[in-house]
């Protein structure tokens, strides 16, 4: 490394990889100062010690940037309004953390000075492209240093042992050395036996931010959700911030064995992978939300808005935070959820969730249409004229076919 650039800031958890980083960053690229950033999006009690970790594993000193608000309100909202999920199941936890991330590291590598920014995303992961296309679309002129592309160890026990070797103390035994990424939003696991998809997860030794289902209370337990133009405001009554509002879903779903889900998903690198997310709060929310939508939401926008979900999960999957598309996505979604103002009350019982009432004042429900009782907004007499021309493409076709103008086979 050149000597003007000798600064390097590494994004940091204090977990098994980014320790590891750290000796072999100074060893590999002659001795550079390491800067250490945690971005804190919600990981709770893992942020604790790091300064610590970090000095004592050879970097110079620490960034630890609390971003929660901005997470939830600019990240897990806008996904929240549009309704991603990433084939039909993942609530995008660590997708929608990534581009913030970057973000932060870009900031800071500017005020340090730093030419290259490192990551611990392995070269078989979605992250590695999700970091590297914010930083990108940030600031091109700074270089990627992604060590698990780089160098000789080949699995987390590789890495352990490199700590061993370099006097550094390891920061989990082997048995609990999964892979896991965490924030406000959720948790996930890979590795050890869930690589193999035969294998039933380990729940009661996976899980922390939800009871398994044995453990789930015998009672089930109602919650109302308050949306003002598809952001939630309230939660069962009680007004909060965003960070609040998503603590307190994440508690009372998670009580409850809400948002765990065990998906095989097609990364972005080409692979398919195996991973166990526990999503309790996201989970409840993008229900109640959803549920409200299609009381306040018209047919038409309705369907195209599902097809917007679609693009809307697969660009932050992808790392396509920082884009045109995306961003022209979240406007569409913004216009759409003018109307998406209301109240839905969800019942919480052993994993699953029943509506039991959505209130909204731009209901699009009317009784008056929709019940079997005739009333003056409704003629059923009207429906026969609709039905015949709604079918006269296909009455064409059947008296086109009846008088034995469909073209034949050559073997007929």
């Amino acid at each position: 490394m050149a000597e003007n650039k000798e600064k390097v800031v590494l994004a940091y958890s204090g977990g098994l990889d980014t320790t590891t980083i750290i000796p072999w960053l100074k060893e590999t690229y002659n001795d550079p100062e390491v800067i250490c950033a945690c971005i804190d999006v919600g990981q709770g009690k893992e942020t604790e010690g790091l300064e610590e970790k970090a000095l004592a594993s050879g970097a110079s000193k620490l960034y630890l940037v609390d971003v929660v608000d901005e997470f939830v309100e600019d990240y897990v909202w806008p996904a929240l309004k549009a309704g991603a999920v990433y084939e039909k199941k993942y609530l995008l936890g660590t997708s929608l953390a990534r581009p913030l991330i970057a973000k932060k590291l870009v900031e800071i590598a500017h005020k340090e000075g730093a030419q290259y920014i490192c990551h611990g995303a392995t070269g078989k992961g979605n992250d590695q492209v999700r970091f590297e296309l914010g930083i990108g679309a940030i600031d091109p002129q700074l270089k990627i240093i992604a060590p698990w592309r780089e160098w000789d160890l080949q699995s987390r026990e590789d890495c352990m042992n490199y700590c061993i070797v370099h006097d550094i103390k390891v920061p989990m035994s082997k048995d609990q050395s999964y892979s896991r990424d965490r924030n406000i939003l959720h948790l996930s696991h890979e590795g050890l036996e869930l690589e193999d998809p035969t294998k039933k997860p380990r729940y009661s030794h996976l899980l922390q931010l939800t009871n398994p289902l044995e453990d789930t209370p015998d009672e089930p337990e109602l919650v109302e959700i308050d949306f003002e133009q598809g952001i939630p405001v309230a939660v069962n009554g009680k007004k909060m911030s965003a960070k609040e509002i998503l603590e307190e879903c994440n508690k009372i779903a998670g009580k409850h064995g809400i948002g765990v889900v065990d998906l095989i998903e097609n990364r972005v690198v080409g692979m398919k992978s195996r991973g166990i997310y526990e999503t309790p709060g996201g989970s409840l929310l993008w229900k109640a939300h959803d549920e409200l939508e299609h009381m306040c939401l018209d047919r038409e926008t309705f369907a195209f808005k599902n097809q917007a979900s679609v693009k809307f999960a697969e660009l932050a999957y992808n790392g396509m935070w920082f884009t045109p598309l995306r961003e022209a996505l979240s406007a569409f979604v913004d216009e759409t959820q003018k109307t998406v103002t209301g109240k839905v009350k969800l019942e919480l019982y052993k994993g699953n969730m029943t509506v039991m009432y959505i209130d909204s004042p731009y209901s699009l429900y009317n009784a008056e249409i929709a019940s079997f009782t005739t009333g003056d907004l409704y003629d059923h007499h009207d429906a026969e004229g609709f039905i015949r021309l709604y079918g006269l493409p296909l009455k064409v076709r059947a008296l086109m076919r009846l008088s034995n103008k469909t073209p034949k086979k050559d073997n007929e």
